[in-house]
């Protein structure tokens, strides 16, 4: 299991970095005279990359949440309880700083979900930047936070992302996920059937209403597992996903809608209420929620600080959270899908909390670790 958790640190860590320069790249790109090639690449790519390629980041993150809760890591409800309290803190409040900001107007409210997501590779790539100096749990803390942040997430597509239904294509849906069911009660441990019956899944949830990117949850769900064995179908399939997923998937994913124009933002954009609210969302309300869930949950008794981590450390790890990223800007896509003058202040306002979060929580970290250190000297 140590090894497993090594090597997925390893791979979301670099994997941030590869992310960061591919933001870059967007930005840079669509402020020269080459933004008409990456416009092009935005227009024949953005469906395959949002629609069909997330689905398999949500099929890894079904998969790293199965594994966790068969292997023991998330199994008991005292491993459950700090990580799994606080994500909902970090999703609830960041949602109501936004509602706050945008509540009376109907058009931008719809935004509320794009400050409530944590993108893992970058907040682990930026706590990984203190090597050996961060406790074990804290990193495990951080991530199972995150994990269960991408749930909800998931469940925020379900719910408030669906178009019109169809009830023949939801059964039809129904029907895959069923025998996909069939298949595990079986046993059934190749991969291929698994995998064939999720593309029809997918093509049948993407004409139905509902968010394809679910296909990936439910796909993962219904994988074998067995504990610790690294040769079960949910091991194989985790370990072959996560390069093309760190490597591949999230750093096109960024390309794709990290880039704006600067020429399209004025200075009254800072101040729109869009570019405000998730902001304040992720920067406020993402540590607010974080730390104020977390620390009442370890104040009442029910759950411990990660060992041997403090409680600055843990307030650095909260703001952390607010880098949203990948998550937020998929999210704020997805709530101005039809409504493209908004997709460059939701580019503007992910980037500057991701930003302020991302600087604070490492300078927060760095004290924290400093002072520690002084202490064991």
């Amino acid at each position: 299991m140590q090894h497993l958790l090594k090597k997925f640190l390893h791979l979301e860590s670099s994997s941030g970095i590869i992310l960061f320069a591919m933001a870059v790249l967007a930005m840079v790109l669509m402020n020269s005279p080459l933004a008409y090639l990456l416009q092009e690449f935005i227009d024949t790519s953005l469906f395959w990359i949002n629609e069909g390629l997330m689905a398999i980041f949500f099929l890894l993150v079904g998969l790293e949440l199965k594994r966790s809760y068969l292997e023991g890591d998330l199994s008991q409800v005292s491993q459950v309880a700090l990580p799994g309290i606080a994500a909902i803190g970090g999703m609830l409040i960041p949602a109501l700083c936004y509602v706050a900001i945008n509540y009376d107007n109907p058009t931008t409210l719809r935004g509320w979900a794009t400050p409530v997501a944590t993108d893992i590779a970058f907040a682990l790539g930026v706590l990984s930047l203190f090597g050996q100096r961060v406790p074990p749990a804290l990193k495990l803390f951080l991530m199972a936070l995150a994990i269960f942040d991408d749930v909800g997430a998931i469940l925020i597509i379900a719910f408030f992302y669906t178009s019109k239904l169809s009830f023949l294509l939801l059964l039809e849906s129904g029907l895959f996920a069923f025998t996909l069911y069939l298949l595990n009660r079986l046993e059934v441990k190749a991969l291929l059937p698994y995998l064939v019956l999720g593309i029809g899944l997918w093509f049948s949830l993407l004409h139905s209403g509902i968010h394809p990117t679910i296909a990936g949850v439910i796909l993962a769900l219904t994988i074998p597992g067995d504990g610790n064995s690294p040769t079960s179908p949910l091991h194989r399939l985790e370990l072959r996903l996560h390069p093309w997923v760190a490597y591949l998937i999230m750093p096109l994913f960024a390309l794709a809608n990290a880039g704006f124009s600067f020429a399209n933002i004025a200075l009254n954009d800072m101040t729109d209420v869009v570019v405000i609210g998730i902001i304040a969302g992720l920067f406020i309300g993402k540590q607010v929620g974080v730390m104020g869930f977390a620390s009442l949950l370890i104040r009442l008794g029910f759950a411990k600080l990660p060992d041997k981590s403090t409680w600055w450390m843990l307030y650095g790890v909260a703001l952390l959270c607010g880098i949203g990223f990948t998550m937020s800007l998929f999210l704020g896509t997805l709530s101005f899908q039809n409504r493209a003058n908004y997709l460059a202040e939701v580019r503007l306002g992910v980037l500057i909390g991701s930003l302020l979060s991302g600087l604070l929580g490492s300078l927060v970290l760095y004290l924290a670790f400093s002072q520690r250190k002084k202490k064991s000297a």
